[in-house]
């Protein structure tokens, strides 16, 4: 990938709807060939997607958080599973350094929230956890 691929992916996480013709004008390229670079990009599997951003205060579950999580010993395969089936889990990261996991937690209310929370800490295998409630989100 050169610099106007990054230009084209920068442009596209603002408004993935932004027409090709926008887009080669901000990029100072062809239609034709910022056409030609999204299919390339998509075909290498670079660009695997495209979704819908909602202001937080839009969306059903309005809490939203990153959880950290440390395992204990070989447990991380019986923790995430149980994680998986936690609803309020959105997404997990196994990650080095000081934490094993970091879960992507949304809740509709503070209780919802708190609720989670205690089902989470009580999963076999986890050993501690630090979470942070996610207040602004700029990208």
């Amino acid at each position: 990938m050169d610099a106007t691929d990054h230009q084209l992916i920068s442009l596209l996480r603002d408004n993935a709807r932004m027409p090709v013709t926008a887009l080669a004008q901000a990029l100072r390229v062809s239609r034709a060939t910022v056409q030609n670079r999204i299919d390339k990009l998509e075909q290498e599997g670079v660009i695997v997607g495209y979704t819908v951003r909602l202001r937080p205060e839009a969306e059903a579950h309005r809490i939203r958080a990153w959880m950290t999580i440390a395992v204990e010993g070989n447990k991380a395969r019986a923790v995430l599973q149980a994680l998986r089936g936690e609803p309020n889990v959105q997404a997990l990261h196994t990650t080095n350094g000081r934490w094993d996991i970091i879960a992507e937690l949304r809740a509709d209310t503070l209780e919802a929230f708190d609720r989670t929370l205690d089902r989470i800490r009580l999963i076999d295998g986890i050993s501690a956890t630090e979470t942070s409630i996610l207040l602004s989100t700029y990208k």
